[in-house]
């Protein structure tokens, strides 16, 4: 087992067109993970921590669209300095591709998601059974994580960045908070300092979709610049929202984070001087870079795109493709003055936050609220910078992220996706499960949750991807749900009526939010459009995996709220299991228009086949790797898919 050696820092000053200007190694594990074997040669993997210090001019273009970049102090060079922590997992036997994952509030998430690891192990990387199954590194891949969220909780395993300040500015800023117990006064610390606490106001509400009502006078109180402590209103409801708005001051220069991404990734792929850990003779190995990022990391993956930063300083493509996973159609609060990344706007909560912004989707379009013309793809094609992507969404995306607008335009017509481009939906699978969920009743929700994890679909898509970049090989022809197929509809059309299945039209939608005293508002909307369903209720388009080619149930990316009418109100991120019934006798007298199971499976044996049967036709069209086939049709045979019912 490698024993972990503490480095000196490697202070070689890189080019200046690297703009990581220092690269300190911190440890190194020559043999990690308890020193298990990956790939065919049964080589180890090596672990580096780091800290890295990016520079960057104001002036340079390139930099010209982080805000306040300009408002930040200087280092004697006139250069604006942050540092952020950063973890690489090489394998011996590399494929030459980079893989960097944009964190997930600080944490790994592809470990886990790709490698069937339950999360801490995931993240933690320190066992030789926190790599699940392995096969991340089995593929060859180098994996790069660098911190980019300054407003993260303490946390072991959390990357971090830090960030300058533009101090003295000041602007309008709003937090929103809630409790999930009755306990009174509660404290709670604001995302930026006070600057006039006289300007404060806060309001409370028991549900997100109810009107806000101002908090009696006196019922909040600064401790200090940071820290607010409030008492809560006789009889309010556990997770009620308060909501306080005030005149902030001192934002952090919060762009930078997308920039820490760009620059740590082309550093450590094309510098070439003994500061890069992972060059060897004059250079990395690494031939290619993929940006990987799922939930808020696809959505800041987006930005990172949308902004230009697949160009580094010397205009050179940074990650030629990119893999934003379910992230619907939005970006993130970062690049903006008092920005706050950690914001979800979602069914429940963080609504008004800037976080669903024209443009939406790849292509360039024009946008009748707005007025501007604009795309995900405009910055990049103007430098021929872009890189081909696969994005990948549950079908939670669509009722909590607003994920029709990634294929249709703000007026609600049917786009096609550019060339470089692919589109894949999980059918029936809610935003994120780990790759053992069980289906299990919460109070908080009508129907018991649903399991489906999307790792199986994530493993071919990266194999896709790979194949893409390397060899030009045309990955599987999107999946996705659109209106010119009709697959994609309107709230009202998306479901036969099925006994147990709680469906009023809910789902979020997309408003066109400005700025507004004493909060934002919306001011106007764009159309939405929700998977079709067939008789049996399961989602008839995207990536369908086994379990809904040959269903037990119907399973919904959606539940709904116990005790919540809202038009918008939702659990969130979590899906609905609905079972079959068993028998043709019992369908029909619950009026129950799916098929039984005795209809659809008259044997044990015919379940088998109609699971090895779509498996199979998954693994010809690529959406499927042979490995996870076979799991299915084991699974199904020996009776394993139980955990996946109620």
């Amino acid at each position: 087992m490698g024993s972990a050696l503490a480095l000196g820092a490697l202070g070689c000053a890189a080019p200046a067109l690297a703009e990581v200007t220092r690269f300190e190694v911190l440890s190194r594990e020559a043999a990690a993970l308890g020193g298990r074997a990956f790939g065919a040669r049964g080589g180890q993997a090596e672990k580096i921590t780091a800290r890295a210090t990016i520079a960057l001019d104001p002036a340079d273009p390139r930099n010209a669209v982080i805000a306040d970049l300009d408002r930040a102090p200087r280092n004697a060079e006139g250069r604006v300095e942050a540092t952020t922590e950063v973890v690489i997992l090489r394998p011996a036997q590399t494929n030459g591709t980079l893989l960097f994952e944009v964190l997930n509030r600080g944490r790994k998430l592809v470990t886990g998601w790709a490698q069937d690891t339950d999360a801490a192990p995931a993240i933690r990387l320190e066992r030789a059974e926190d790599a699940g199954n392995g096969f991340l590194l089995e593929q060859g891949y180098t994996l790069v994580w660098a911190g980019w969220q300054h407003d993260l909780p303490a946390g072991q395993g959390l990357l971090r960045i830090d960030l300058p300040v533009a101090a003295g500015v000041t602007g309008p800023s709003r937090d929103e908070f809630t409790f999930t117990d009755a306990a009174s006064p509660k404290r709670a610390v604001l995302s930026y300092p006070v600057a006039d606490r006289a300007s404060a106001r806060m309001t409370v509400r028991a549900r997100t979709d109810q009107e806000r009502q101002p908090l009696a006078e006196g019922s909040f109180r600064f401790i200090d610049d940071n820290t607010i402590e409030i008492d809560r209103p006789a009889g309010m409801a556990e997770g009620a929202l308060y909501e306080l708005t005030y005149t902030a001051r001192d934002p952090k220069v919060t762009g930078m984070a997308l920039a820490a991404i760009r620059d740590v990734s082309s550093f450590l792929r094309r510098e070439g001087g003994a500061a890069n850990p992972l060059a060897a003779d004059g250079r990395s190995g690494l031939d290619r870079a993929i940006g990987f990022g799922i939930s808020q990391s696809g959505r800041v993956l987006r930005d990172v795109l949308y902004y230009g930063m697949n160009e580094d300083e010397a205009g050179r493509i940074v990650f030629e493709g990119m893999m934003p996973i379910i992230p619907g159609a939005r970006r993130s609060f970062t690049n903006a003055r008092f920005g706050q990344p950690g914001r979800n706007p979602g069914p429940q909560y963080d609504r008004l936050y800037p976080v669903l912004q024209f443009p939406f989707t790849y292509e360039v379009l024009d946008d009748p609220l707005s007025g501007r013309r604009d795309g995900l793809l405009l910055r990049c094609r103007l430098t021929n910078s872009c890189p081909v992507v696969m994005q990948m969404d549950s079908e939670f995306e669509f009722w909590g992220s607003q994920a029709s607008l990634v294929v249709t335009d703000p007026q609600g017509r049917h786009i096609d996706l550019p060339a470089n481009v692919r589109a894949y939906a999980v059918a029936g699978a809610p935003h994120g499960n780990p790759w053992n969920a069980a289906s299990r009743q919460t109070p908080a929700c009508v129907m018991p949750l649903n399991p489906i994890s999307q790792g199986p679909a994530l493993r071919a898509l990266l194999v896709a991807m790979e194949r893409w970049m390397r060899d030009g090989v045309e990955p599987p022809a999107s999946r996705y749900p659109m209106l010119a197929q009709g697959t994609l509809v309107p709230a009202a059309a998306v479901y036969p009526e099925i006994p147990g299945l709680p469906y009023r039209g809910q789902y979020v939608r997309a408003e066109r939010i400005e700025t507004a005293a004493p909060v934002p508002v919306a001011r106007g909307s764009y159309p939405i459009f929700l998977p079709r369903a067939g008789l049996d209720g399961n989602m008839i388009s995207g990536i369908r995996l086994p379990v809904i080619a040959a269903p037990r149930a119907t399973y919904v990316g959606w539940n709904a709220q116990a005790g919540a009418e809202g038009p918008q109100e939702l659990c969130t991120q979590v899906g609905g299991v609905v079972p079959l019934a068993a028998t043709r006798a019992a369908r029909e007298a619950a009026r129950d228009p799916r098929p039984s199971l005795e209809e659809l499976y008259p044997t044990a044996e015919a379940y088998v086949a109609a699971v090895q049967a779509a498996a199979s036709r998954m693994v010809a069209e690529r959406l499927l790797l042979p490995m996870d086939a076979e799991a299915a049709v084991r699974a199904a045979r020996e009776g394993q898919l139980a955990r996946l019912m109620p």
